[in-house]
């Protein structure tokens, strides 16, 4: 480079946005849209009907058996599946901002746990596990069982789902440490 030639000029716009590192929180908090947990909240709602119509098709003047069949159990079954994505999509909605807990976690992997002990209980004489062989399949006492145990599950884990405290309140609950002279505020005041 010779002494005429001035360095390249480095534009800084002030308007950039650098992404921050992931130790650092965001100060910024996000609340979930509308949308969203409306979208949620409607697909639980098209799922529960859905439900509805397998568990008891007479509500919807559609009942032509006594026992509840194959078709049947497989109708509630993909309802209760809307339902609880539905149900998620909602309440991930509101951990959109922040980092989940564990416990929000282990709820995640309860739900889907209890969906499949539904499956598998109400279509165990479909999997050649129950007491009656196919054709003769319906939904009887075990399986009503192993579907309430399933639900549960469900529930405790939506109940793990919820974001109890919100950023401000997380935020508020932060010890502050008094400066020290040298002005560092890590280190502990002495006595």
């Amino acid at each position: 480079m010779t002494d005429q030639e001035s360095p390249p000029i480095i534009d800084t716009d002030p308007q950039v946005d650098f992404p921050q590192a992931e130790d650092e929180p965001s100060e910024i908090t996000q609340m979930p849209t509308r949308s969203s947990v409306r979208f949620g909240l409607a697909l639980a709602v098209v799922g529960y009907l859905m439900f509805l119509l397998g568990a008891r098709p007479s509500i919807f003047g559609l009942d032509r058996s006594r026992v509840i069949g194959f078709v049947q159990i497989s109708v509630f079954l993909v309802g209760l599946a809307i339902i609880i994505i539905g149900s998620y999509l909602a309440l991930n909605s509101y951990w959109r901002d922040a980092k989940k807990t564990i416990a929000a976690d282990i709820g995640s992997r309860l739900i889907s746990t209890g969906y499949v002990i539904c499956v598998f209980t109400s279509m165990a004489d479909i999997f050649g596990m129950g007491s009656h062989r196919l054709p003769d399949v319906f939904f009887g006492p075990l399986q009503a069982r192993g579907m309430s145990i399933g639900m549960i599950t469900i529930a405790i884990g939506f109940l793990l789902m919820i974001r109890y405290k919100h950023p401000e309140e997380i935020e508020d609950q932060t010890p502050k440490f008094p400066q020290q002279p040298n002005g560092d505020p890590s280190d502990p005041v002495p006595e």
